[in-house]
């Protein structure tokens, strides 16, 4: 859809574009499968409030991951997805519960959106991937997929390498790709979503936000670090493993000496460790956990239930397009 063609569709009574006609939802707002904080809760709320909700299943082992799917369709009657972050392990095990428990919607990320994208179509699947450069959106549309998230560098969790920032991220994919862009990455509020979409982007994908959102799983300590935060509390780091965005904490700053000291990826997986993400973002160690936010956490200030994000997001986006100077 055309800019001139969307913002002609916003004052219509009912929205549609082709990012809510391939989801079935009211608005094109999505919020992202975050490990350890998005769950069947979160997912179903999301999409009860007329967005996509996503269960995250980063964090879930296969019969966990059948459990939420589960609980979700019980939560909820409208659609919802399912994250598969390729880079883990068992992957064909997540997918087999995935063609199991009938998922109709896929945001894979994280890996070759080639490896499992024919699969998942085949059994008349939508795919969605995530990409960090135009690049890999390119890649993503030949492998079959129906939209891609261009997330930029502002994002939180694991990151391109790049570092190219939502601002310059999206316009550039949509110029590379035909299928849909959702933009992802320092999107909060309804004035970054009109920004996004008015770079050509029709959909957002919210990550950060619903983090600190009251259905998320993520712990309570780690929702009320969130929107304590300000600019420059978050930094990317880990750039010898996967690059993650990561909330400063005494973690944080062993991993940054390490990194100062010229340490090996070896040296780097031991500091690391085993469930460092759980401990900080699900156990609530604010001190030795690994808390992986975006850089919008600094424009957080409140914990709210998911259906008024989404319809606070959504009113301050029609409001910010009929007086966007204000």
């Amino acid at each position: 859809m055309h800019n001139f063609d969307f913002l002609n569709a916003l004052h219509m009574s009912t929205f549609s574009n082709r990012i809510t006609r391939l989801f079935g939802i009211n608005y094109p707002i999505i919020q992202a499968g975050m490990i350890w904080a998005s769950g069947w809760r979160l997912a179903s709320a999301v999409s009860n409030a007329g967005g996509l909700g996503i269960i995250g299943s980063g964090s879930m082992a296969p019969g966990v991951l059948r459990e939420h799917i589960r609980k979700c369709k019980t939560a909820t009657s409208k659609p919802f997805a399912v994250n598969l972050p390729l880079l883990y392990s068992g992957i064909d095990q997540q997918v087999q519960v995935i063609l199991e428990e009938g998922v109709k919607i896929i945001f894979s990320s994280a890996g070759n959106p080639a490896t499992w994208t024919s699969v998942l179509k085949g059994k008349g699947i939508t795919v969605v991937h995530v990409v960090s450069s135009s690049r890999f959106a390119k890649k993503a549309e030949d492998a079959g997929c129906d939209a891609v998230v261009a997330e930029g560098f502002e994002a939180g969790g694991h990151n391109g390498r790049e570092e190219t920032t939502t601002l310059v991220l999206v316009p550039a994919v949509c110029d590379a790709v035909k299928i849909p862009v959702i933009a992802a990455g320092g999107i909060a509020h309804g004035k970054q979503m009109l920004a996004a979409m008015v770079l050509g982007a029709e959909g957002v994908q919210m990550g950060s936000r619903f983090v600190a959102s009251e259905e998320a799983s993520s712990h309570i300590r780690f929702k009320e670090k969130i929107i304590a935060a300000k600019e420059g509390d978050t930094l990317l780091t880990m750039k010898q493993l996967t690059p993650v965005r990561l909330l400063k904490n005494d973690f944080f700053y062993k991993v940054q000496q390490a990194e100062l000291h010229a340490a090996s990826a070896d040296e780097m997986k031991e500091l690391l460790g085993k469930g460092r993400a759980k401990r900080g973002m699900f156990d609530g160690d604010l001190d030795e956990g690994e808390l992986e936010i975006g850089q919008v956490c600094a424009n957080i200030h409140a914990i709210l239930p998911a259906a008024k994000i989404v319809e606070e997001t959504w009113n301050e986006f029609q409001a910010a397009l009929s007086n966007p100077l204000q």
